[in-house]
């Protein structure tokens, strides 16, 4: 008999989730993981985008005009004019070829944006790690609100165990008359209620494992349990906060303020002079009116365009002070999130000192409450105290034994939210 149950156990765990496997599925598959996939992607085009806009432009350029008096297909310049050869002309022109654009020199502005956008990259992969660690913890929270609502659910069932085995006990006493009817009454409310009670966990079950199932990205059936220790707690906010610098979330708002001052000096870029070259070379075509017949010319030129504004009635000075005041927001964010970040370690260290204190006061709380127990079902057995007594021991037992099962779990609910916030869950 041991060994079938032991091969019975092996089948059902076999088959379960464990832990680390569901967080490790969740980071590969799950909908968040491919949307920040998504958005590591379109960063990255950004800076591709960026850094292409540096080499300029080669388009294929066409044009066809017709117009009311004839016209050369080729400028008229001395040398055309003093030769006496017979110039082409035409009422429709058609002209096609091939154009280079490409900025010289824009104040460093095509620089800096590109700056800007490796910046934004780097912001975007720190998004991304954060992004996971509230996936991770969330899925951690999950898993231990299912695991810490079936052991409740078994104690469930061992309580209306014993509260049907009560019920059997008084109906064949009353049988006997040895107990009043409505003993009986009572035992089968109770019992009634504590089946009740079952419904309900279980429904409370399949309810969490569907968050999280879609949280995973798949259907889970069963998980494994975890070996949960608890032990005083000797965490220390200042040793914790010492190590925040490393923190993806404090990285994250040092490159807002140095993305913020690439703005600033981006801004500034265009109080300079632009200057940027323009290459053509292409054909014309026309009809000569004289001889009705097509010719074409050959032509190509390449310039230099420089551009300095003088006055845009303040509008560069509006921009770059924008940028100057998004560094300073950017500069306070980052203190609130210290701030932040000191007072969520505070709160996350005093309730795991609270949940230690209050798993170690129900287990105490659970001893006595079975030796009350103990002792109301002797005392019942002898007629010296109600029914009513004896149901209210056992029902004080299974209460104690339900916080002590939650509480360990919100001990170790809380040893992970340190790793959230300290971004050690994502390994």
């Amino acid at each position: 008999m041991k060994q079938f149950l032991l091969l019975c156990f092996m089948v059902v765990y076999g088959w379960a989730e464990t832990l680390p496997q569901l967080v490790d599925y969740a980071i590969k598959h799950s909908t968040i993981s491919k949307q920040n996939q998504t958005t590591l992607d379109m960063v990255a085009l950004n800076k591709q985008n960026a850094q292409a806009q540096m080499f300029g432009e080669l388009n294929i350029v066409g044009d066809y005009t017709h117009y009311n008096i004839e016209r050369t297909i080729i400028p008229l310049v001395p040398s055309i004019i003093t030769s006496g050869q017979p110039v082409t002309t035409s009422k429709d022109i058609l002209s096609t070829g091939l154009k280079y654009t490409v900025p010289l020199f824009t104040g460093f502005a095509q620089t800096k944006a590109v700056e800007v956008e490796s910046i934004a990259s780097q912001m975007s992969h720190a998004k991304v790690k954060l992004s996971l660690e509230q996936l991770t913890y969330n899925i951690r929270s999950l898993y231990l609100s299912i695991l810490a609502q079936q052991e409740i659910l078994n104690a469930q069932y061992s309580y209306t165990k014993a509260l049907k085995k009560l019920y059997e006990q008084i109906s064949y006493e009353v049988s006997l008359g040895k107990k009043a009817k409505i003993d009986k009454l009572k035992a089968s409310s109770d019992l009634e209620s504590a089946k009740t009670k079952e419904k309900i966990i279980a429904s409370n079950i399949e309810v969490t494992k569907a968050t999280l199932n879609a949280l995973v990205g798949k259907s889970i059936k069963n998980l494994s349990p975890l070996h949960i220790v608890v032990k005083q707690p000797h965490y220390s906010v200042s040793r914790l906060y010492s190590k925040a610098t490393t923190l993806s979330k404090i990285e994250l708002e040092n490159m807002s303020v140095q993305k913020a001052q690439k703005m600033v000096d981006k801004s500034n870029a265009s109080k300079l002079p632009q200057v940027n070259l323009a290459i053509y070379a292409g054909k014309n075509y026309g009809q000569d009116i004289a001889t009705n017949s097509w010719d074409d010319e050959t032509l190509w030129q390449a310039g230099v365009n420089v551009s300095y504004n003088l006055i845009d009635f303040g509008k560069r000075d509006i921009s770059t002070q924008k940028a100057k005041i998004s560094k300073i927001q950017a500069k306070l964010k980052k203190e609130q999130t210290l701030l932040d970040l000191k007072k969520l370690l505070t709160q996350g260290i005093e309730k795991i000192k609270q949940n230690y204190a209050e798993y170690r006061g129900n287990l105490a709380q659970l001893k006595l409450s079975k030796k009350s127990q103990e002792i109301e079902q002797l005392r019942y057995d002898n007629d010296t105290v109600t029914l009513n007594d004896l149901l209210l021991a056992k029902g004080k037992t299974w209460l104690a034994q339900a916080k002590v099962i939650e509480s360990r779990y919100n001990y170790q609910k809380s040893k992970y939210y340190i790793d959230f916030l300290m971004e050690q869950g994502v390994r």
